[in-house]
């Protein structure tokens, strides 16, 4: 410890007075002998506040020395077989290279990573034998983010449990067929293994925080017993560049998410090259999360540089570890012992010195501390343990160790899928495989025997922590009963003459009625991201509260009114500030807790639409993958319904983004009975059948009388599509008019100005959802390509449309795209035309934004009297008067190009 201050002193500055200095060093060792290091902390910290109170300019460093944080003599020692270990990582090693090689050899294009795992293996088998707990009756087991390129290595470990077989391992990135293994972990694929997705890069830690706070969140509410379960996500150093990796480290501490470890496998090589060659990753990542408030454990060294560092009385080898940068320690380990000599220790001549009796092969030993299993299990003992902050592991490893001059230490690691005759040999070698020559050409999988002692190990670990993981829970123990639709009374009936609400109002309506539910209430998750008020839903504050772990330790200024700003510890919203990708993150959460607590749970996730899927479509594809369950709901959805914003903050499009994810089941209502009709099917379907699907819901703040549901309207609301309305029955001329959202009562209105000024009646539908009747269309007309020989299905959309007349028009708020799903299912020579809202967003009235867009009942009344004339039923002068009478200008700038 004197030997680190007398350095800092020496970077200070000349010591006026080295006595005087000497002494207060001598003090503080003292100190840190009797009394260790807390009582030294705190009178350091002492000292430096007196300091800086007496007018001290003392800079502040958020960084320590390069060297292991736990101290030599305070390490844990690891206390198992480590002889058994070593030769099981080695066995997992080799057949995950089998694994990939042999893909790669029978077809160059699958792909694969070796080197993560190679880099990571010490770290997952000390988690793996030691501290993860599987599910059991009195421990809700631990949940991994497995760094998602070191898939082979957890395959080639469930191989040796038995719990894959070679069959499955030859089929790796081959899932076609049904039996082959994921490229990285995706749960959707492979339901019962992995736990989570961790690719996309940066979305592994982003969500694990918010997991690890949704733990507390249930923990504190009384739902689940969650203190005893931990969060374990690996990442890599480079994929620390990712806005998401570090995006919520400070909510993690501000919660204190003690239940929370992020490792970084610092390897310090990423895709095309170092992650930082000029400086240090590990020092960079360490002052960003110590000054979020972290618990930083920092593994760098091997036990081999101990006794150097013990020799290090005048600090210049630890001056010059911190000196090097990250460039030449790759360069290192893609070297030799003697370029290590020359380049590294040959710095100063005392660190030549002090490795003069070690040959090039002891210093080529010198290994780094990710690869040690004791100092490993120091740091995961300390992680584990530490209470009151989340902790995080920066260790660093070699990237491809073991891969030799193939792979090990280069810039072409990450991508390395193939290996040479010579490489394999290299490696068979290096871990002592017992393989013989004339089969190495086969590179075969190895499994001992199920009675070898290290075998029998293996099992034993993971019994003693309750069984096998990664395992995944596909279906829920807990069963609920959903409340029927009648339940929704309040928003089914149509609204009191004079009296207008939006949908917006009516879901707030569908949420209060949940949460009073005896069986679900509790069970209820809101999620806003600061605009609980935009929605109306401020109401929810006083009478269920915000989750805070600290409860409200201030007096709301709000406090006289109704709504007041009340958190609680055992609050029931979710309340997330100005952060889209973190409102996500915890309705991924919840939406999967049926699967990670075994305890069903019903998020809402409310938010502007136009920040929703455009902001965390990477997210929605991750919740797909786990198979989430719950609600999005889009506020203020469509381009023309948000007037006061405009441009980028109008969603035209957030329904053509949903329609691109299969499990999303997308709506666009129009009435609150709609909305009604459509949530209670979504909890049918997601809590009482447990189907894997989610609901994106779009709702408008516009207000309008609301119908009431009509009865059999049911069905047609849930298929996407229904008549609203019929036309007067005995006109000559007719037109099919569709919208959705706010923009179908465009469609009403022009259905009235088309009979009562052109005498053509209208028929009105309602298109709830154009995406699930564009689903519907695909699958009938699948199912007819491949089976030409029986009776042909007709598309949901077909038979609503074939025995009607006329021209069909569908307009809705967003970009045309969104309505053109359905055009190959119309009638045969039918004529379909749809209007939509391309384009930048405007600031204006709802009238005159529809106007710009050409959406308005004005346009929609133009086209279908423009489609008449083309069918040849009326004259082409009509719809001339048309355009002068309701003034439209036909040489106004066309919006898409505006």
């Amino acid at each position: 410890m004197s030997a680190q201050l007398n350095q800092v002193t020496t970077q200070i500055g000349t010591d006026p007075d080295m006595q005087e200095t000497k002494e207060w060093l001598d003090a503080l060792e003292a100190v840190l002998e009797n009394e260790g290091p807390e009582r030294a902390h705190y009178l350091m910290e002492r000292m430096v506040d007196l300091a800086r109170r007496r007018g001290a300019q003392i800079p502040f460093s958020s960084t320590t020395a390069y060297v292991n944080t736990i101290p030599t003599k305070q390490e844990a020692h690891c206390p198992g077989n480590l002889e058994y270990e070593e030769r099981l990582r080695s066995w997992m090693r080799w057949n995950a290279m089998a694994m990939v090689v042999k893909a790669n050899r029978a077809d160059g294009d699958l792909g694969g990573h070796l080197s993560s795992f190679a880099s990571l293996a010490n770290m997952l088998g000390i988690g793996f034998n030691h501290f993860w707990h599987a599910p059991t009756a009195d421990h809700g087991g631990d949940l991994l983010y497995i760094q998602g390129h070191s898939s082979p290595g957890v395959y080639a470990r469930a191989f040796l449990e038995g719990r894959l077989t070679e069959e499955q391992m030859l089929n790796f990135r081959k899932e076609v067929d049904g039996k082959g293994l994921s490229s990285y972990p995706h749960p959707k694929l492979m339901p019962d293994f992995w736990q989570f997705p961790t690719v996309s890069m940066g979305l592994g830690p982003h969500m694990a925080i918010y997991q690890a706070r949704f733990l507390k969140y249930l923990h504190a509410r009384g739902i689940a017993k969650t203190d005893n379960r931990k969060i374990w996500a690996f990442c890599g150093d480079g994929e620390m560049d990712e806005p998401e990796s570090l995006g919520a480290i400070g909510l993690a501490a501000r919660d204190m998410l003690d239940n929370l470890v992020i490792v970084v496998n610092c390897n310090l090589q990423r895709l095309d090259g170092p992650v930082r060659g000029n400086t240090k990753i590990i020092q960079e990542l360490e002052g960003e999360f110590r000054g979020a408030g972290w618990n930083v454990v920092k593994v760098i060294w091997g036990p081999g540089w101990d006794a150097l560092l013990a020799q290090d009385k005048e600090g210049i080898l630890q001056r010059v570890m911190m000196e090097t940068v990250d460039g030449e320690y790759q360069n290192y380990k893609a070297k030799d012992g003697a370029y290590v000599r020359k380049h590294f220790f040959g710095k100063h001549p005392k660190l030549l010195e002090m490795v003069a009796n070690m040959t090039d092969d002891d210093i080529w030993r010198l290994t780094r501390g990710g690869h040690d299993p004791h100092k490993i299990y120091a740091a995961f003992k300390i992680a584990q343990e530490h209470k009151g902050q989340p902790t995080v592991l920066l260790v660093k490893t070699i990237k491809g160790y073991g891969m030799g001059k193939s792979g090990e230490a280069r810039n072409t690691a990450h991508q390395t899928k193939k290996l040479d005759d010579e490489a394999i040999r290299e490696m068979r070698d290096r871990f002592s495989l017992p393989i013989p020559d004339d089969k190495l050409a086969d590179i075969p999988f190895f499994k001992p025997a199920d009675d070898a002692p290290e075998m029998v190990y293996l099992h034993e670990r993971r019994k003693a922590l309750g069984g096998y993981l990664p395992q995944r829970r596909q279906k829920s123990e807990e069963t609920l009963p959903v409340p029927g639709l009648d339940a929704f009374k309040n928003v089914l009936e149509a609204t009191p003459e004079g009296r207008e609400i939006s949908t917006t109002q009516a879901f707030v309506r569908v949420i209060s009625t949940l949460l009073k539910d005896p069986n679900l209430g509790q069970r209820v998750v809101p999620i806003l991201v600061d605009e609980s008020r935009t929605f109306g839903m401020e109401g929810l504050f006083r009478q269920i509260g915000i989750y805070n772990p600290k409860g409200q330790l201030y007096e709301p200024v709000d406090k006289d009114q109704v709504m007041y700003y009340r958190e609680d510890k055992a609050g029931q919203i979710l309340q997330e500030g100005i952060n889209e990708a973190g409102g996500m993150s915890s309705w991924i959460a919840a939406a999967t807790s049926y699967s990670t607590n075994d305890r069903i749970m019903i998020p809402f996730y409310t938010f502007y639409s136009m920040f929703g899927f455009q902001r965390i479509g990477d997210q929605v594809w991750a919740s797909a993958d786990m198979r989430a369950r719950g609600f999005l709901m889009g506020g203020t959805a469509g381009r023309t319904t948000l007037n006061g914003e405009g441009l980028q903050h109008e969603d035209g499009h957030s329904h053509i983004f949903a329609a691109t994810i299969p499990t999303c089941m997308p709506y666009d209502p129009t009435f609150s009975h709609e909305v009604a009709v459509i949530i209670q099917d979504g909890l049918r379907r997601m809590i009482a059948n447990q189907e894997d699907v989610f609901y994106y819901i779009t709702i408008m703040n516009e207000n309008y009388a609301q119908p009431g549901i009509k009865p059999g309207q049911e069905e047609g609301i849930l298929k996407g599509m229904y008549k609203l309305q019929e036309g007067q029955a005995d006109a000559k001329l007719r037109v099919q008019l569709i919208g959705c959202g706010t923009i179908l009562r465009e469609s009403i209105f022009a259905a009235e100005l088309l009979q009562n000024d052109w005498g053509v009646a209208a028929d009105v539908w309602s298109a709830p959802s154009l995406t699930l009747v564009a689903r519907d269309g695909q699958d009938a007309e699948r199912w007819n390509m491949v089976n030409p020989s029986k009776e042909q299905r007709v598309p949901y959309v077909t038979s609503l449309m074939q025995d009607t007349d006329g021209p069909i028009v569908a307009t809705t708020d967003y970009m045309r795209a969104f309505a053109e799903q359905i055009r190959a299912f119309m009638p045969k020579g039918r004529t379909y035309k749809v209007l939509g809202t391309d384009g930048f967003g405007r600031s204006d009235s709802r009238a005159k934004l529809r106007e710009f867009f050409e959406v308005n009942r004005y346009y929609v009344t133009v086209a279908a009297l423009k489609s008449l004339a083309d069918e040849g039923k009326i004259d082409v002068s009509v719809v001339e008067q048309a355009i002068a009478k309701y003034g439209i200008d036909a040489n106004k700038p066309n919006p898409v190009t505006q």
